[in-house]
C-alpha cells in the first residue's frame, strides 16, 4: 500500500528532535511522499529546504494561512512568486480565509488571499485551501477567479453536506484527515466521505495536529505524525465500504496527478 500525505506540517518544532525518525516511521506505515505546508514567509522558506533536502520523498506548498495574513506585504508576495517557480513547491497555499478565530482582521485575509489567488493565475499551481466559517467569503473569492485558476483542494474538510457539495459542483478536491475519527466533531463526516468522488478525494493528516482520537495505543504526547495517515485510510474506507487498498490506490493517484509528484 502506498499513500500520500497531503498537508504535514513538518516545519514545526515539535519535529525538530526526531525528524529523521518520523520520516522513517512514515515510511514504513507505507506513507511513500508528503507534502509539506507552507503558511507563512518563514515557513514557506522552511518547507523548500525540506522538500530540497529530502527529493522525490518531500514537496512543498507556499503560501499565508489567513492567521498570518497580517503579515502579507509586497515582500511576502514577492517571496512566494519566487516559491512558486520552484519544481518542489507544487501547490499555491496554505490560503484561505478563517472567521473561526479572526487572528487576522477579516480585510486583512480578504486581501491576502485575494493577492495569492492572482499568484495562482499566474504560476498555474493548484491551491491549497483554508476555510473556517468564512464558506460564503471564500466561494465568493474563488468564483472571481473561476476559469483562470487550476486545480483546488479544501484541505482538512469538516464541513457539512451543503458545504461539500458546493465544493463539489466547482470541481474542487476535497482533504480529509484524522477529524474524521473524532466522535464529538467529526461524526458527520463519516457519512459525507461516501459522497466525494475517488478522482476527488485525498488523505491527509496536518501533523502534529489532528491525531485521529481512534488511534490504539494512543500516544502519551499526543503529537500526529505522517505514520498515522494509514489508520486514517483505514477509517475513510471502511466510511465508503470499500477494501482499504482501494481507497488508498485512488486517493494517491489523485494525489501524485492534482500535485504532479513522479512516483
Amino acid at each position: 500500500m502506498q499513500l500520500v500525505d497531503i498537508g504535514a506540517n513538518l516545519t514545526h518544532e515539535s519535529f525538530r528532535h526526531d525528524f529523521d525518525a518520523v520520516l522513517e516511521r512514515a515510511r514504513t506505515h507505507g506513507v511513500e511522499q508528503l507534502v509539506v505546508t507552507g503558511a507563512s514567509a518563514q515557513g514557506t522558506r522552511d518547507a523548500l529546504a525540506l522538500a530540497l533536502a529530502h527529493p522525490r520523498l518531500l514537496y512543498a506548498t507556499a503560501g499565508v494561512h489567513p492567521h498570518h495574513a497580517s503579515d502579507f506585504d509586497a515582500e511576502t508576495e514577492s517571496l512566494l512568486r519566487g516559491h512558486h517557480a520552484r519544481p518542489e513547491v507544487v501547490a499555491v497555499g496554505e490560503t484561505g480565509l478563517d472567521y473561526h478565530r479572526n487572528f487576522s482582521p477579516r480585510e486583512a485575509q480578504l486581501f491576502a488571499f485575494e493577492r495569492q489567488l492572482q499568484l495562482a493565475v499566474e504560476c498555474g499551481k493548484p491551491l491549497f485551501l483554508h476555510q473556517r466559517d468564512a464558506h460564503m467569503d471564500l466561494l465568493a473569492c474563488m468564483d472571481n477567479v473561476r476559469g483562470r485558476i487550476g486545480a483546488a483542494v479544501v484541505h482538512c474538510f469538516t464541513g457539512e453536506k451543503d458545504e461539500l457539495f458546493d465544493y463539489l459542483d466547482r470541481d474542487f478536491h476535497i482533504g480529509i484527515t484524522g477529524w474524521i475519527c473524532d466522535e464529538r466533531r467529526g461524526a458527520h463526516l463519516r457519512e459525507l466521505v461516501k459522497s466525494i468522488p475517488a478522482d476527488r478525494l485525498m488523505l491527509e493528516t496536518d501533523a502534529p495536529y489532528l491525531l485521529p482520537r481512534t488511534v490504539e495505543p494512543m500516544p502519551s504526547h499526543r503529537r500526529n505524525e505522517p505514520m498515522y495517515l494509514a489508520h486514517i485510510c483505514a477509517e475513510v474506507a471502511r466510511d465508503r465500504g470499500e477494501d482499504v487498498a482501494v481507497t488508498a490506490a485512488n486517493a494517491t493517484a489523485t494525489a501524485r496527478r492534482f500535485f504532479g509528484l513522479t512516483d
